[in-house]
C-alpha cells in the first residue's frame, strides 16, 4: 500500500543536501547554526583539503519532540 507523504515530511526531505566537498559541509553546518538561532559561531578547519572541520555555536538545538522524530 502506498501512502502520500505529508507536506511537512516532503519539506524535510527537500531540505537535505548531498555533500560534495568540504565547503559544502561548512555551508550546511553554518545554516544549521543559523537555524538554531546562534548568536556566536566558531569555525575550525585543519589542513587542505580539510581533514578536520568543527563548527561550535550557542544555538538552541532541538526539542525532545524533534529528537524523537
Amino acid at each position: 500500500m502506498i501512502h502520500q507523504l505529508t507536506s511537512d515530511t516532503i519539506s524535510k526531505i527537500a531540505a537535505g543536501e548531498i555533500i560534495e566537498e568540504p565547503a559544502s559541509v561548512v555551508k550546511e553546518l553554518l545554516e544549521n547554526s543559523i537555524d538554531a538561532q546562534s548568536s556566536q559561531i566558531q569555525i575550525e578547519i585543519l589542513n587542505s583539503p580539510a581533514s578536520y572541520i568543527r563548527i561550535t555555536d550557542n544555538g538552541i538545538g532541538m526539542s525532545q519532540e524533534e529528537i524523537e522524530l
